[in-house]
């Protein structure tokens, strides 16, 4: 009993640490602790460091220093990659498919339908959509608001006589084979030619947007005067790139199957727009 009684008492014992100015003796500073309050304090500060130092690293860019951390532009080239992975696994499904009714055609046999099956690895038809009193007030308010806005409503018949002095010039010549229908949200038309044709300039103009998108592959975009922009998508290469000034007739991509929506063959989506309204590329070209 007396050898513990003895460990408390060290552990309640005060102890002093002082600074004392050697030459006057005079004491500047000093603290009274315990064994332990001082253990307390030396607890509280290591966890008080170790989280400062997680959170710095995770709140904030010191987390690129550390090595084989991935940094922004890393991160979003990882992203890219993965997409346009993810774009040529279905390309080359549909290269395959197409060498394979190719051979089977060839042999005097009947090709396999190139129909793709969609996800069934989910069940869509029990998802249940509860319109909520929050989303309907929404809707209402979106509704009120808009009533008497006259920039909505269907689209406006286009202005032949406006365009009549000018002259497009074909940006491919091939078959028709998807007309003009904003009705189905198609503003454009698209033109089944040769594979690896170029892709030429319909008027003088302004490259304005060139880019790659999942759903219409290589884009490329031209501001033309008149308030006119034309745009060619689903390329497979494009040959200017943003603010480069092109020429009626000039080459400006190569024709291809990119992209995942709307295409099942090296073909042209073509559209014309004239002050944000689209126009049918068929009344004013013929391809």
């Amino acid at each position: 009993m007396p050898k513990i009684d003895k460990k408390k008492r060290n552990w309640r014992d005060k102890y002093r640490f002082s600074v004392t100015n050697d030459t006057t003796f005079e004491e500047i500073w000093r603290i009274r602790l315990t064994k332990y309050n001082g253990f307390l304090l030396i607890t509280f500060l290591v966890f008080f460091i170790i989280g400062s130092t997680v959170s710095l690293i995770a709140f904030t860019n010191l987390r690129e220093f550390i090595p084989g951390y991935p940094d922004v532009n890393m991160r979003r080239n990882i992203l890219l990659n993965a997409i346009r992975l993810d774009s040529v696994e279905k390309e080359l499904s549909i290269r395959d498919r197409y060498f394979e009714n190719l051979n089977l055609i060839i042999s005097g046999q009947k090709p396999v339908n190139n129909y793709l099956p969609g996800d069934t690895s989910g069940k869509y038809k029990t998802i249940a959509f509860n319109r909520s009193p929050e989303d309907s007030a929404l809707r209402a308010q979106v509704e009120t608001a808009d009533r008497y806005n006259l920039t909505l409503g269907p689209i406006s018949v286009e202005s032949v006589t406006s365009l009549a002095g000018l002259h497009f010039y074909p940006p491919v010549r091939g078959i028709v084979s998807g007309k003009f229908d904003p009705a189905s949200k198609h503003f454009g038309t698209d033109i089944v030619t040769k594979p690896n044709s170029t892709v030429e300039a319909a008027l003088d103009g302004t490259v304005i947007l060139t880019g790659w998108t999942m759903e219409t592959g290589f884009v490329i975009e031209v501001q033309h005067s008149n308030n006119i922009v034309s745009v060619y998508k689903h390329n497979s290469a494009l040959l200017r790139e943003t603010g480069d000034l092109v020429r009626t007739g000039e080459a400006i991509a190569v024709v291809g199957d990119s992209g995942e929506l709307y295409t099942s063959g090296p073909h042209l989506h073509f559209e014309i727009w004239y002050k944000g309204t689209p126009l049918d590329p068929e009344k004013h070209i013929i391809f």
